[in-house]
Formats: C-alpha cells, sequence, structure tokens
C-alpha cells in the first residue's frame, strides 16, 4: 500500500492515462467504465478474503467439507429460493 496521498495520486493518474491510451472511449463516457472497475475489484477483494478464512477454516479441520458456491454468499443473506 502506497505510504502516502502524493504516490497514491500518482498511481491513480498513471491508471487512467493508460486506460485512456489503450481505449477508445471519450472522457466523458469513463463515469460508465470506472465505478463498475472499482466495485470488481471490492468484490474480488472480498471473494478473496472469504475463501482465505474458508481454505484457513478447513487446514484446521482436515475433516470439514470443501468450499462450495454457497460457502461465498454474503453472510446473513438467505438463499434465493
Amino acid at each position: 500500500m502506497p505510504a502516502n496521498h502524493n504516490e497514491i495520486e500518482k498511481r491513480l493518474w498513471d491508471a487512467a492515462d493508460e486506460l485512456r491510451a489503450n481505449s477508445k472511449l471519450k472522457s466523458s463516457e469513463y463515469s460508465v467504465l470506472v465505478p463498475g472497475l472499482i466495485f470488481l475489484r471490492y468484490a474480488d477483494h472480498k471473494f478473496n478474503q472469504a475463501e482465505h478464512e474458508f481454505v484457513g477454516a478447513r487446514l484446521a479441520s482436515p475433516t470439514r467439507r470443501t468450499v462450495g458456491k454457497t460457502d461465498h454468499r454474503a453472510r446473513g443473506v438467505p438463499a434465493e429460493t
């Protein structure tokens, strides 16, 4: 993680420059794309965090069942019917 705001700002500007250089998007179209990318990054982080917790619990108890799709469902959210 960057140590200060200047590093974060530089990384964000570099990423924006890279995105703009390698796409045919107009600057006004980024408002549609960027929030989706931020959400995907957040979802990926949460998925990896939950997977790490489940794998750690499985290693602690080797008789536990394997990790499945329903294990990654948000805690407290009822299953779809």
